[in-house]
C-alpha cells in the first residue's frame, strides 16, 4: 500500500502504535513490557501483581537517585497507560472475578516486534528464509493445478526422491546439518513462533472491533427489527467466514489435534537437546510454545462466545425497549379515546379499504364436538393387604465426581494429555449418560481440559437391559496440570 503524506500524519495523531514510541515514557513502557508480558510469558496478570512488578522496576531505574524521571504512582501510570486516548494496555474483569486485570493491546504487541527488528543481528540467515519462499511458491502452484497427470507426475518425481534418498541412507552416507545451518533455523523457528503468539492479540483485536461496529449500527438504526436481525445474523456469520475466520479455524483444527501436539512436543524436545544450539536453547518458553498458542487460541474461541452472547443480550434489551414504547403507545391512544368518547362526530371519520361485506352463514359453522372421555385403567391389581414396592421411586443417581478427577490424574501420570474418549476406554462408563455429562462438565469448569466444539467423538456403553447405548460428543482433551503450568 503506497503511503501517503496526509494519511500518516492522521496516522501518528491516532494511531496507540505511533503514539508509544514517540511518547516520552516510551523506553519505559517498552522494556517494562517486554520482561513483564514477553519474557514472563505471561498473556494477562492482575492488578496487584502488576502494581507491584511496576514499583519495583521504577525503583530500580532510580537508583538512589533523588530526581527521578518518573514522579508519578505505578496506579497513575496504569490508569494512563489504559485510557481511550493511549490503549497501550487493556484493562478488563475476567469471568468470575472482581479482580481488574492487564493485557497487552494489538498496537503493542506490534511495536515490541518492530524493536526486535531493530536490534543488531550477529548472525543473518538467508539460506533457510529462501527455502521457506521456495516452499510456498512450491504450495501455491501444486495447490492450484487442475491437470492431473501433472499432479502425478510430480509426486512420483517425490517418490523417486525419496527413494534414492532411502538408498543413500542404507548404504551409510547421511546428509547431517551443520551448527550453522541448525541455528540458523532455530533462529527463523522463534522469531515465527513469537509472532504467531503476538497474532493472537491482534485477531482477538479485531473481533472487538467488528462487534464495536456492530453494536454502533445496532444503536443507531432507525429500520424495521426484521431487518436489523438479517443484518446482525449476517454479521456474525462473516466472522466466521472471512479470511481471518477460517485460518484461525484451520490453524485451532490442527493445533487440537492430539497426534499434532504429541509431534510438536516430540519435536521440541529432541531440538531443545542439541548440543549445537548452545546459548539459544536459554530461551524456556519456546520449549512449550505449542500450549502457549493453544491457551491464546482458546482465550480467543471464549472471546468470540462471549461477545456473542453480549450481542444477542444487547437485541434483547433493544427488543424490551421497543415493546415498552408500544405500550406506552397503546396508553396514549386509550387516554385520548376516553377524552373523545362523549363527544359527537359530524360527517365521515373513517375510512375503510373494501364496502363489500363478508357474511358467514350459520350452517358453514362446525357443529360441537364433545371431547372424548378417556378412562384411566390401572394394570396393577392388589390382592388385600399386598404392598408395593416403593423404593425404585427413590433409586436417584449419585456422580462421585472425585472419582472421576482421580480417573484423569491417573491418565496423565505417563503422559502429557489425553482424549475423553481415550479415557473412557480405559475407565468405561459405570453409570452411563449422566456420567458421561460430568465429565463434559469438567471440561467446561477447569483449566486444564480444552473442548473444540468442530470435532466430535464417538462412545458406546452398555444400558439397561445389555442394550448398547452411543453418544457423539465435543472433542476434549485433558492436559497434565504442571506441563500446562509450564507453558
Amino acid at each position: 500500500m503506497p503511503l501517503d503524506y496526509y494519511n500518516l500524519v492522521n496516522k501518528k495523531k491516532i494511531d496507540p502504535s505511533w503514539k508509544l514510541m514517540t511518547s516520552d515514557n516510551g523506553p519505559l513502557l517498552i522494556a517494562f513490557f517486554d520482561s513483564v508480558f514477553r519474557e514472563g510469558g505471561v498473556r494477562q496478570i492482575g492488578e496487584y501483581e502488576l502494581v507491584m512488578k511496576l514499583d519495583d522496576y521504577l525503583y530500580h531505574l532510580m537508583d538512589g537517585n533523588e530526581d527521578t524521571p518518573f514522579p508519578r504512582s505505578p496506579s497513575e501510570y496504569l490508569d494512563d497507560w489504559t485510557s481511550g486516548e493511549k490503549g497501550w494496555l487493556r484493562k478488563f474483569y475476567p469471568a468470575g472475578s472482581d479482580i481488574a486485570h492487564y493485557e497487552l493491546t494489538p498496537g503493542s504487541e506490534r511495536v515490541l516486534q518492530w524493536i526486535d527488528s531493530l536490534a543488531s543481528r550477529r548472525f543473518i540467515g538467508t539460506e533457510s528464509r529462501l527455502q521457506t519462499c521456495f516452499d510456498l511458491l512450491r504450495q501455491i502452484v501444486q495447490g492450484v493445478e487442475t491437470d492431473s497427470e501433472v499432479r502425478i507426475l510430480e509426486l512420483q518425481e517425490k517418490k523417486r526422491q525419496i527413494e534414492n534418498e532411502i538408498e543413500r541412507i542404507s548404504s551409510g552416507d547421511i546428509p547431517m546439518m551443520d551448527q550453522r545451518q541448525i541455528r540458523e533455523r532455530f533462529m527463523q523457528f522463534k522469531q515465527i513462533a513469537r509472532e504467531l503468539r503476538s497474532d493472537f492479540t491482534a485477531v482477538e483485536g479485531n473481533f472487538r472491533e467488528l462487534d464495536r461496529e456492530i453494536r454502533e449500527e445496532i444503536a443507531l438504526w432507525d429500520g424495521n427489527k426484521g431487518d436489523l436481525l438479517e443484518q446482525f445474523f449476517g454479521d456474525h456469520d462473516r466472522i466466521n467466514k472471512s479470511d481471518e475466520g477460517q485460518s484461525f479455524r484451520a490453524f485451532w483444527d490442527f493445533i487440537m489435534s492430539p497426534e499434532s501436539q504429541e509431534e510438536l512436543s516430540r519435536q521440541l524436545d529432541t531440538v531443545f537437546g542439541l548440543e549445537e544450539l548452545g546459548d539459544l536453547r536459554a530461551d524456556s518458553t519456546l520449549r512449550r510454545i505449542h500450549f502457549d498458542w493453544i491457551e491464546a487460541g482458546e482465550k480467543t474461541q471464549r472471546t468470540v462466545a462471549r461477545l456473542s452472547g453480549q450481542l444477542r443480550r444487547f437485541l434483547d434489551d433493544r427488543v424490551i425497549l421497543e415493546n415498552r414504547r408500544i405500550t406506552e403507545l397503546l396508553d396514549t391512544i386509550e387516554k385520548k379515546a376516553f377524552m373523545v368518547r362523549d363527544n359527537n362526530l359530524d360527517g365521515p371519520w373513517m375510512e375503510i379499504e373494501e364496502s363489500k361485506v363478508h357474511i358467514n352463514l350459520p350452517m358453514e359453522q362446525p357443529l360441537y364436538s364433545p371431547p372424548p372421555i378417556q378412562e384411566l385403567v390401572s394394570m396393577i391389581e392388589l390382592d388385600d393387604g399386598q404392598e408395593i414396592d416403593t423404593s425404585a421411586l427413590f433409586n436417584l443417581v449419585y456422580i462421585d465426581r472425585e472419582r472421576l478427577h482421580r480417573n484423569i490424574e491417573q491418565a496423565l501420570e505417563d503422559r502429557d494429555q489425553i482424549r475423553l474418549d481415550e479415557l473412557l476406554e480405559k475407565n468405561p462408563l459405570e453409570q452411563g449418560l449422566a456420567e458421561l455429562l460430568t465429565y463434559l462438565h469438567i471440561a467446561e469448569m477447569e483449566s486444564f481440559a480444552s473442548v473444540s466444539e468442530d470435532v466430535k467423538d464417538p462412545i458406546q456403553w452398555s444400558g439397561t437391559g445389555d442394550r448398547i447405548r452411543k453418544a457423539r460428543f465435543p472433542r476434549v482433551i485433558f492436559t497434565r496440570r504442571s506441563t500446562h503450568g509450564a507453558s
